[in-house]
């Protein structure tokens, strides 16, 4: 009885201990964290090289988007391969607002997605490796090279559902629930292997950019 009754009052002291920390983050709100605006983002990439402005979406869609910030633009190469570039970065998750997955989004929109992969994309500047998703997109005759993942606070995971458990465990213990979803569309011609190469290529100069942009 006496070893029973010291775990009931263990299990009160961690609970009350436990929510008054979490009462504390939320009225303490989000962290505050430093970072340059993705309009700023590098236009030239190793040998790839912005061609036209930066895209922007329309009042709607960034009213379902919901982004803090976001850009999307083209770079090429000079011998011709061309990829578009997407980021939509958001300051705070704890609202509702979070990233839109392709996975949701394209099938909505005519996209069939197939092919699906999870490949390894290492930075330019040697950093560690990590893992992004792959899929073919077509909409009628019109073929696409995939690739994206999840980033912010110092991880990139292509898994949607470990970038959820991650922003949780943050979003308590660093009070920060902040991050980003990184993509690139590449044309997919006569080799789905030349796209890919294409579209890694250039994930692996922009994941050397993206701490300034998207914090750690």
């Amino acid at each position: 009885m006496k070893t029973q009754h010291r775990h009931f009052w263990v299990l009160i002291i961690v609970l009350v201990v436990g929510g008054g920390i979490v009462h504390f983050w939320d009225q303490a709100g989000e962290a505050r964290v430093e970072r340059r605006a993705l309009k700023d983002f590098p236009s030239e990439l190793g040998s790839w090289k912005q061609f036209g402005g930066d895209t922007r979406f329309n009042a709607e869609t960034e009213a379902v988007l919901l982004a803090d910030d976001y850009v999307m633009r083209d770079y090429a190469l000079s011998n011709g391969r061309s990829a578009n570039f997407y980021v939509g970065y958001y300051a705070t998750q704890r609202g509702g607002a979070t990233y839109h997955s392709p996975l949701n989004c394209l099938p909505g929109s005519g996209w069939r997605m197939t092919g699906a992969e999870t490949i390894n994309i290492t930075p330019a500047d040697g950093g560690p490796a990590f893992e992004a998703n792959r899929y073919i997109i077509q909409n009628g005759e019109t073929r696409q090279m995939l690739i994206y993942w999840y980033e912010g606070r110092g991880r990139a995971v292509a898994s949607e559902y470990w970038d959820k458990v991650y922003t949780v465990l943050d979003s308590v213990s660093r009070r920060r629930s902040d991050g980003s979803m990184v993509r690139v569309i590449v044309p997919v011609g006569a080799s789905e292997s030349e796209a890919l190469e294409t579209a890694t290529g250039l994930a692996a100069q922009a994941a050397t950019h993206l701490r300034y942009f998207v914090p750690e």
